[in-house]
Parts: C-alpha cells; sequence; structure tokens
C-alpha cells in the first residue's frame, strides 16, 4: 500500500494521476523503434523515392540519413535538459515561447496522426495481400485493405491503453524478429548478387549511386521525404520523458541509438533492394510496382515461404507502428489537454490502468474520419492514402524539426551556461545550422512549385493543419498564455530557456551520457 507521500508525488498539482515512471532505455528504443518500423519502411517506403529518382533511391536514403543525423543532436541536447510527455510541444515551448511551443506540438500531433492512417493503411494492404496468397480471400477487392486497417484500429486502441511498459517491449521483439529476417534476405541476395546466380544474372553495380539521365541533383530532395517517412518516429521516444527512469539520460542514447542504426539499415536495404530488382527501367518498374519489396526478393531469391513470412512481419511491424503512432500522439494530446491548449478532458490519466485513455480514443477517431473520407468521400484506395498521408505527415514533420532546431540553437548556443553542465563547443553551431539548410530546402522544393492532381494533396493539407493551429492560437491567446505557465511548472522544464532544470544538471554534456 503507497503512503501518503508516495501517493502526492504520483499527482499532478490538479490532484490528477501522474503518468507512471518506469521506462528503461530499452522501452525508449522500442517506441522509437515501433514508430520508425523499418520492417515496414524497407519493405514500401523505397518505391516512393524511386518514383523520382529511380535507381538512385539509395543517394536519396544517404542524404536523409545526413538530415536525419542533424536533427538527431537538435533532440539529444533538448532532452538532456528537458523530459516532457509533449515532446516538441514541451521543448519548443520552453526555448521559443508558448505560441510556438503550441503550433509545434499540434503540428506534430498531426505528423503522427497521419502516420497512424499511413501505417495501419500499409498494414491492411500486406494483410490483404497475405490472405490472397494463402487463398484465404480470393482476389480481395481495392477497399480490403480500408476494411482490415480500421479492424486494426480498435485492437490498437485497446492496447494503447495497456501500461507502456508492456506494450514498448512486446513491439521491441516484434521488430526485432522482422528486422533480423530480413537482413537474412538482404545478405542471402547480396550473396548471389555477388556471384550472379539470381534471377536474371543481375549483380552488383555502382549504378545506385548514378542520377537517372535527365534527372537532376535537386529532384534528390523530392524523393529524400520518403527517405524522412522511413526515419520518422527516432525521436518518438522524447514522449516518454515522464515515464522513463532516467530520462536525461536514456531518451538521449534511445533517440541517437536508433537514429545511427536506422541510417545504416536502410542504405544497405535500399541498395540491395534495387540491385536485386536490377537498375534497368524495367528493373525500377517491378521495383515501384513490387506489393512488398522484401517479400518479392525473398520469393524470387530464396523460397516463397520465406517471402510469405516477410510480409507477415511487414504487416505486423505495420500494425505496431501505427500503435506506436497512436501512443505519441496520446501523449501530445493528453500534454496539450492537460495544459487546457485542448478540452481539459483530453489531459487526464485514467486512476487504474495510469494512461491518457481519453486522448488516445481522441486520435483513433480521428484516423477513422480521415480514412472514412477518402475511402467514401474521395472513392480512392489504400496505397494512395498510404503515400498522401506519409506526405502530408512528413512535410508538418520538417517543419517541427526545423522550430526544434531553431529553439535548441538559441537555448544552447545563445542562453547562459547551464549550471554545472561544460559549456557547449562554439563550433558544434555548424550542425544545427546545417540542419536547417538540408530541412528547410527540402520543405522548399516539395512545396514549390506547387504539385498538381493526387500530388496537390499532401503539401496543401499539411499546410493547412499548420494554418490551423497559428489560427488557434492567435484566437485562443488566454488559452496559450495559460499553457505556457502550466508548461513552465511542468516537470523538467525551465523558466528561461537559459536556465537549467533542477535536478538535471548532473546528466553531464555529452550527447550519450
Amino acid at each position: 500500500m503507497a503512503t501518503d507521500s508516495q501517493a502526492a508525488a504520483a499527482r499532478t498539482t490538479t490532484g490528477q494521476p501522474k503518468l507512471r515512471r518506469n521506462l528503461s532505455v530499452w522501452e525508449a528504443i522500442g517506441i522509437s523503434l515501433a514508430l520508425m518500423a523499418p520492417s515496414m519502411a524497407a519493405s514500401i517506403n523505397p518505391q516512393g523515392t524511386a518514383t523520382t529518382v529511380g535507381r538512385a533511391t539509395p543517394v536519396a536514403f544517404a542524404l536523409a540519413f545526413v538530415g536525419v543525423l542533424l536533427v538527431a543532436y537538435t533532440f539529444v541536447r533538448l532532452t538532456q535538459r528537458f523530459h516532457h510527455s509533449g515532446s516538441v510541444y514541451g521543448f519548443v515551448g520552453a526555448t521559443l515561447g508558448p505560441s510556438t511551443g503550441v503550433v509545434s506540438g499540434w503540428a506534430l500531433t498531426g505528423t503522427y496522426t497521419f502516420y497512424a492512417v499511413t501505417t495501419s493503411m500499409a498494414g491492411g494492404r500486406f494483410a490483404s495481400n497475405f490472405l490472397n496468397a494463402l487463398g484465404i480471400w480470393h482476389n480481395p477487392p481495392a477497399w480490403s485493405g480500408f476494411l482490415i486497417g480500421l479492424i486494426a484500429m480498435v485492437v490498437i486502441w485497446l492496447v494503447a491503453i495497456s501500461p507502456v511498459r508492456g506494450g514498448t517491449r512486446l513491439l521491441l521483439a516484434a521488430e526485432a524478429i522482422t528486422v533480423i529476417l530480413i537482413l537474412i534476405v538482404i545478405a542471402i541476395v547480396f550473396a548471389k548478387l555477388l556471384g550472379h546466380s539470381g534471377p536474371g544474372k543481375l549483380g552488383v553495380t555502382s549504378q545506385i549511386f548514378s542520377m537517372p539521365t535527365g534527372t537532376s541533383a535537386s529532384t534528390l530532395f523530392l524523393g529524400v521525404v520518403f527517405g524522412f517517412l522511413s526515419f520518422a518516429g527516432f525521436e518518438a521516444a522524447a514522449t516518454l520523458g515522464e515515464e522513463s527512469k532516467r530520462p536525461n539520460r536514456d531518451i538521449p542514447r534511445a533517440i541517437l541509438g536508433v537514429a545511427i542504426f536506422g541510417g545504416i539499415y536502410f542504405f544497405i536495404v535500399t541498395a540491395v533492394e534495387v540491385m536485386g530488382f536490377g537498375t534497368s527501367a524495367k528493373g525500377i518498374t517491378t521495383f515501384i510496382n513490387s506489393t512488398s519489396l522484401i517479400g518479392d526478393l525473398g520469393t524470387s531469391y530464396v523460397a516463397s515461404w520465406l517471402g510469405n513470412l516477410i510480409t507477415i512481419g511487414a504487416m505486423i511491424s505495420a500494425f505496431s507502428c501505427a500503435l506506436a503512432c497512436t501512443v505519441g500522439a496520446a501523449r501530445l494530446v493528453y500534454a496539450m489537454g492537460r495544459d487546457g491548449v485542448l478540452h481539459t478532458g483530453l489531459g487526464t490519466v485514467a486512476e487504474r490502468r495510469r494512461t491518457p485513455i481519453a486522448s488516445s480514443l481522441a486520435v483513433v477517431v480521428a484516423v477513422y474520419v480521415i480514412v472514412a473520407f477518402t475511402w467514401a468521400g474521395l472513392r480512392s484506395n489504400p496505397f494512395t492514402l498510404f503515400l498522401e498521408a506519409g506526405t502530408i505527415g512528413t512535410l508538418i514533420l520538417l517543419v517541427v524539426y526545423l522550430l526544434a532546431t531553431v529553439g535548441m540553437t538559441r537555448l544552447v548556443f545563445f542562453g547562459r551556461p547551464a549550471a554545472g553542465r561544460p559549456p557547449v563547443r562554439r563550433w558544434e553551431l555548424i550542425i544545427p545550422a546545417l540542419g536547417i539548410v538540408v530541412l528547410g530546402y527540402t520543405v522548399f522544393r516539395n512545396i514549390w512549385p506547387l504539385p498538381t492532381g493526387v500530388a496537390w494533396w499532401g503539401p496543401a493539407v499539411a499546410l493547412a493543419w499548420l494554418v490551423i493551429g497559428i489560427v488557434g492560437v492567435l484566437i485562443r491567446p488566454t488559452a496559450t498564455r495559460r499553457a505556457g505557465q502550466q508548461l513552465l511548472k511542468a516537470e523538467g522544464l525551465s523558466g528561461t530557456p537559459a536556465a537549467e532544470p533542477a535536478g538535471v544538471a548532473a546528466a553531464g554534456g555529452d550527447p550519450t551520457s
């Protein structure tokens, strides 16, 4: 039975239960890996890049890796000082002011919500193809992906409102097993490419490092969006800052470790995938039209049973990612509800489960609305929704990364040195500066000139989501100021950007300490 002091510590100043602080570094890694979903991403995301840069897809992913490392530096520096369930809502609010923080929180909530749509549709598509391969559902209609994805979201909500500790362990185990299977397939395919013993007698080639004829270098920044989409979520561990045992050490390690792993993994996998399908125009067309990149490679280079197994793994990865997106978005909604930005009913934690049930439900309902609008209103298909929702989420996320980078730069390089922490070396300023350049140009290249046709939805909806957040701040200044006051009282946040939160200085200045 808890003592009075323990019971008080488990509640906020308003008497609401706090999130439970019981997560380790591995569970923080689990939520970031699950949201990044390397298994699902490797099986479908490179196709979006290939539509613009063809055989140079690995180069676009390498460029995305550079951008992600620059952004990871920002999150490492911020999470060494702050731990807040609202992630950038708290970080940007503490460094650039509550208004910008609210916009950032709203933006990242949009990213995670649209990613939940993207990944549930990918999972539905993988599941539909798998059922067809087994003969359980012969030639399922295009809307089957919608149906399966929506059914899965019910299960996802039930898991999301369970204590996060068990959920993150489950996500990490499922993703790790699938990644191992993918790496086995990639190793076999690469070995056969070296010996020219695979289908079509294809071999290892340096053509994957060159742009197709007539394609400009700037086009890489169109394809790099799907690279960022593949990495997106590496920072998700930041939303667990209030639930980690040692947040100022474990959260930065989780973020940096997942970013580095993702960069090496995606470059190797995409390079072998492109070579495995072939770098010719015919090979790239087959690559783009594949229903499961790794699954098809496993079938053609090894055996059909392995291809099917990889497809199952990609399906699990997609639904696990949808769960991680729901968890991340729910924590952001909870934080903003708790601070009065959104309805206060969304800022509550269930007494028994100690999880934000109301905010989790709000996220799932939003996913249902988006899918229903696409399915019934636009008469589109799951794969198109996957592409457009992914583009929308990524463009919003790049803006969030930009704001976080600017805020971190102001805090770390232009504020007073933190007490008990060695000063940051001035030459490191070049890291966030380069990050701003890469992120800024990627956003600009994808919205100008404005795409036409179906591709118009990506930048248009992303811009609309950001405008809604800005307008909400402007028409509710009192709520924004109140949120700022609550933000400064939140655990781990400081009243001024230059000051160090109490109890944090001992974390040290090294990104991995």
